[in-house]
This record gives C-alpha cells, sequence and structure tokens, in this order.
C-alpha cells in the first residue's frame, strides 16, 4: 500500500474537485461580483495541536491567530470570520467560557467580526476557523527577482524551546523560557507591518509550518536559488541551546509554529522597510539574497550547504 504524505493526499482533493494545476498559496482568492475575496481556512486539534499545558482561551485565541499570519504575509486585512468548534460530550461550562474568551481577545485584537459557525460534539476538541477580507492584490509565494534581499519579521526558534517545555512538563522559569513559552502560547501576526510594506514586497510566505519550509517553497514558486548568509537567532536562544545541548539548526529552520513572515524585497527599498519596522517595533532581520538558480543554501565563510526542507509535515 503506498503510504500518503500531505501533499498526495491534497493532490487527490484537488483531481477530484478542481480543474486547475493545484498552486500552494497562503490565502486563496475566488471573485464575487466586482469584489475580490481573499479567504483563509485553519484547523486546530487537540491531540495534535493543544499541549496539555495550554490554556484553551490560549489555544482558541491561536486557532484565529494561525489565519492571522498568512493574512499579514499577503498584506491582507482580514474583516470576518466563522469558526465551527467539536466538543467532547463531557466539556464544562468554564472551558466554554475560557474558549470564547479565547475566540473573543483575538477577533477584538485585529477587528474581526465573528459572523457565525457551526457547533458539533466529538471525541476530542477541534477549532476550524475561516477568515474573510478582500482587495485587489496579494503578495505571492513566487515573485522574488535576482538581487532581491530576504527579510525575516523576527527572530526564529523559541517556540521550539517552548514546545519542548510544554510537552516534557518542564519546570524551570527565567525570562528566555518565558519568551519561549509566550511565543507558543501568545503569537502576535506581524499584521500591520505587512499592511504597510506590501507595495515593497516581491514575494511572501507565512512561515508557521517551519522556516526551512517557507525558503524552499519560496526558493521552488520563484525559480530561483535563495542564499542564507544569517540565521535569525537571538544571542539569548543561541546560548540557551548550546547548554542544553539543543540542535540549533533544527530548532530555527525546522521547529514551526513561528507566526513571522519571510519576504523578499528589491535592495533599493531596504531603507524604507527598515525605518517602517521601526516605527511599528517590528524586529525584521535581513537573512540572504537571491540568485539565478535553484534551491536554498546556507552559506557560511564562503561555502554553500542546502538546506533541506524539513518542517512540519502531517503524516509524515
Amino acid at each position: 500500500m503506498i503510504k500518503l504524505d500531505e501533499n498526495k493526499i491534497i493532490n487527490i482533493f484537488q483531481t477530484k474537485l478542481g480543474n486547475k494545476k493545484f498552486v500552494s498559496e497562503d490565502v486563496e482568492i475566488f471573485t464575487l461580483g466586482k469584489t475580490k475575496i481573499i479567504a483563509k481556512t485553519d484547523t486546530m486539534v487537540q491531540s495534535t495541536d493543544i499541549p496539555q499545558r495550554m490554556k484553551l482561551s490560549d489555544a482558541a485565541r491561536k486557532s484565529i491567530i494561525a489565519c492571522v499570519s498568512d493574512f499579514a504575509s499577503k498584506g491582507i486585512k482580514p474583516k470576518y470570520g466563522m469558526i465551527s468548534i467539536n466538543l467532547p460530550k463531557s466539556i464544562s461550562q468554564k472551558q466554554i467560557d475560557n474558549i470564547a474568551n479565547g475566540f473573543k481577545k483575538a477577533s477584538k485584537e485585529y477587528e474581526i467580526s465573528i459572523i457565525g459557525g457551526d457547533t458539533n460534539e466529538g471525541k476530542e476538541i477541534v477549532f476550524n476557523v475561516c477568515i474573510f477580507g478582500n482587495s485587489n492584490k496579494i503578495v505571492t509565494r513566487k515573485g522574488s527577482h535576482k538581487g532581491d534581499l530576504i527579510f525575516a519579521t523576527g527572530p526564529f526558534g523559541y517556540t521550539s524551546v517552548g514546545l519542548d517545555i510544554l510537552l516534557n512538563n518542564k519546570k524551570k522559569k527565567n525570562n528566555l523560557i518565558k519568551k519561549s513559552l509566550e511565543s507558543v502560547t501568545n503569537p502576535k501576526p506581524r499584521l500591520s507591518y505587512g499592511l504597510k510594506n506590501k507595495k515593497y514586497f516581491t514575494s511572501s510566505m507565512d512561515s508557521s509550518d517551519g522556516l526551512s519550509t517557507t525558503l524552499n517553497e519560496m526558493s521552488k514558486q520563484s525559480r530561483k536559488k535563495f542564499i542564507i548568509n544569517k540565521i535569525p537567532l537571538n544571542i539569548d536562544l543561541e546560548i540557551y541551546l548550546k547548554k542544553q545541548k539543543m540542535n540549533l539548526h533544527s530548532a530555527v529552520f525546522h521547529g514551526g509554529e513561528e507566526y513571522e513572515f519571510i519576504f523578499t524585497i528589491p535592495a533599493k527599498h531596504k531603507k524604507i522597510i527598515i525605518k517602517n519596522a521601526k516605527i511599528l517595533k517590528t524586529p525584521i532581520i535581513e537573512i540572504g539574497y537571491v540568485e539565478l538558480g535553484n534551491g536554498v543554501y546556507l552559506e557560511k565563510n564562503n561555502k554553500k550547504n542546502i538546506l533541506k526542507d524539513l518542517g512540519w509535515k502531517h503524516f509524515k
């Protein structure tokens, strides 16, 4: 029997349900009358996406945030949302209140009107969120050009540490651990930055499946070579990872759950996007550049080593 991975499953559904060749993108676009609607749906499942020590209010908020992050990378303002929930029969009113408070918090933060949804009963908690907006243009994953600069909207690696702490029930507490846990339980997509700088981006993509996945997908769709010459890692995390003997490259490039985004720009726009980053207090990091060719490479001491896509994949 052939083992199915996520891409094979998607291809089966695309073949059965659509006539066009599937091109992976952060959002979907369709036209209703003269209006272009932007839509995104995302699912959070208790057994795979919600660590036991994570509050249900944080999990509910994060289920909306996952969609907001994709809108941020496309430079689109989310406006409306629908939420379907699956709940076990044993759930308490207190738990329902916590879930509702999480949805309320996220929708208030990003000014999203929740217009409806569906409630069902099942063995575990599942949140399915769909967010809508409208725009005549999005920033795609495929638009980078030779000579473009590659940026990340923030540092990577904290979520790997945060998830390790939550999953392994570690009790230590310090500023770095607090920051790492916050990155998992209370992520903050860079929506304002995406909206303000959209016109300068040649390509962009949400990074929640892992930095190596994001870079490889953008490189593949643009048919360009991405050279990474700076690892987006803060010194406090670098020290912690070395002390704990955790794999630095794995934590930064393959961990996932960072609700940042990666974008490319022509070099001439560098000053303005840095200026806007300071205004919006967004810690952007220049991590590399684009060349002719294909694949993603880490450059160090004039040597280039290929960076494989080892980010999060369902069914692997």
